[in-house]
């Protein structure tokens, strides 16, 4: 598309190629949604129109993504350009009444001055609207799709995703009503992550540590609580239990922009999604690239990593599975893996083989945290 034909592609144009969702206010939200209606029914009304019944979408595909490297940081995040698809009345039209369905929602939420969860909302429009709902997936799709028609974030139109995350360790974290929560003090399941944004912005951060180790599994993070590596390590530990949500994603672009001179961990299983989870810590994510900026971090891979092979026993290896070499694909045909981080999944193919974190405590259940200090030491991550 001609770079003149970009603003009138699409309802909320923009300058440049990187194309992002904005931070807005309710009414701002509500503004757009209006102008949505309104140009809708003016296509409606016009007899010489024949688009009535399409929607232009930033498109959220591998082939509209990139790679972009931060300016005053070595920060890069995914993100896409202008290039668009199109929800159409007649190709698809569950899903074009799907956007609709949504907008709708999002109107009366915003109008209300509330804030409901993903989940939440699914089950109202699968009340409301069984016909076109029936699944979250069908929520999900739609929420992501009127974030590209409209160009702001999740959050700002009311909806925020589930968090599963928690985090714990040398970190003080001041709410604006004064209260204070010690995450040095806290149980081996740590301090949970609100799934609100605007909650966590509000945070005021303060630390004594000098590291941030990011663990895949919640019962790796609680076996590192419970020993309170924090005490020998000066760290922060978090974990989103498996692939990163919204906020704690959030949470860790906060502490990387408040400590900007604390290296960031991660702690994966030795498998294509171990590998995909901490992607998508670092870049952002193909499905959310219109805000993948506001959260990419620079992580670095301290482990399970093929160096650490010789540490795990034989019969704890397990084959590849379908699923593994499904996501494998996937990360060697894209944009940005970078090449120790494609050396490294050649070496799982090549091998047919996973391992787990768990597998370390062969040597022990004190071994993991040696393990991560002896590493981090001597500088064995990339």
């Amino acid at each position: 598309m001609a770079e003149a034909n970009v603003a009138a592609a699409s309802l909320f144009g923009a300058d440049g190629r990187l194309c992002s969702a904005d931070i807005l206010a309710p009414p701002e939200v509500r503004a757009r949604i209006e102008v949505a209606v309104l140009n809708f029914l003016a296509a409606l009304a016009s007899p010489s129109s024949p688009a009535i019944s399409v929607l232009p979408l930033i498109s959220r595909s591998s082939a509209n993504c990139s790679l972009r490297s931060g300016l005053l940081n070595d920060v890069s995040s995914v993100y896409l350009s202008y290039t668009f698809c199109k929800r159409s009345l007649t190709h698809n039209p569950k899903a074009f009444v799907r956007v609709w369905k949504v907008m709708e929602m999002c109107y009366k939420i915003l109008g209300e001055g509330k804030l409901v969860q993903q989940r939440e909302l699914f089950y109202k429009l699968l009340s409301d609207s069984p016909k076109y709902f029936s699944c979250q997936r069908h929520v999900n799709q739609a929420i992501q799709d009127v974030v590209s028609l409209l160009r702001c974030t999740r959050q700002s139109l009311g909806v925020m995703a589930s968090s599963r995350g928690a985090l714990i360790g040398r970190l003080v974290l001041h709410e604006p009503d004064g209260e204070q929560i010690d995450c040095s003090i806290l149980g081996a399941s740590g301090h949970a992550i609100t799934g609100d944004l605007n909650l966590l912005s509000k945070l005021n951060l303060s630390s004594g540590s000098r590291y941030i180790i990011v663990v895949e599994k919640d019962a790796v993070f609680q076996r590192l609580a419970e020993d309170r590596l924090y005490n020998q390590l000066p760290c922060i530990l978090i974990t989103a239990k498996g692939y990163p949500d919204i906020a704690t994603r959030f949470i860790l672009h906060r502490l990387s922009q408040t400590f900007p001179n604390m290296p960031i961990f991660a702690l994966v299983d030795w498998n294509p999604a171990g590998l995909a989870i901490l992607c998508t810590y670092k870049y952002g994510s193909i499905s959310m690239g219109l805000e993948s900026y506001r959260y990419a971090c620079n992580v670095k891979w301290l482990g399970v990593r093929g160096g650490d092979l010789h540490l795990i026993p034989e019969d704890a290896f397990q084959e590849l599975k379908p699923r593994d070499l499904q996501i494998a694909k996937s990360l060697m045909s894209s944009k940005f893996l970078q090449e120790s981080h494609r050396a490294e999944l050649a070496l799982m193919v090549e091998r047919g083989k996973r391992a787990d974190i768990e597998a370390l405590y062969s040597h022990g259940f004190d071994f993991l945290g040696k393990y991560i200090a002896r590493k981090i030491v001597q500088g064995d991550y990339i």
